[in-house]
């Protein structure tokens, strides 16, 4: 693995060590890859994925700072369809900077609280 996987990683353990999901208060994972990115509402108590959405759906060509805008929207209304408004966000090891921020700003103005 590289330095930079490395790092991410131990970020990452260190983040779950402090972080996890319940019913009333899940936690809003991310995760991205060069071209994609995913958001997942997990209840830890129970294994389960509440909400999702990811980038994959989405027809129009935009930069990718955009497209985790508009993925933040899409998270957030998703969560507040299956009755969730409050959250606890997991960065997953990356720098909460540039297409993570994008996604949880949009996220914030959609409704739920972190």
């Amino acid at each position: 693995m590289s330095d930079k996987n490395n790092r991410r990683a131990r970020i990452k353990a260190h983040i779950r060590h402090k972080v996890s999901g319940t019913a009333q208060k899940p936690r809003m994972t991310v995760f991205r890859s060069n071209a994609q990115i995913y958001v997942q509402v997990i209840d830890d108590v129970n294994g389960l994925t509440l909400a999702s959405a990811s980038s994959l759906g989405l027809k129009e060509k935009v930069t990718k700072t955009e497209q985790a805008q508009k993925v933040g929207a899409l998270i957030a209304k998703a969560a507040q369809e299956a009755g969730i408004t409050e959250v606890v966000f997991d960065r997953n090891g990356y720098l909460y900077h540039g297409r993570v921020k994008q996604l949880a700003d949009a996220a914030r103005e959609g409704g739920l609280k972190f």
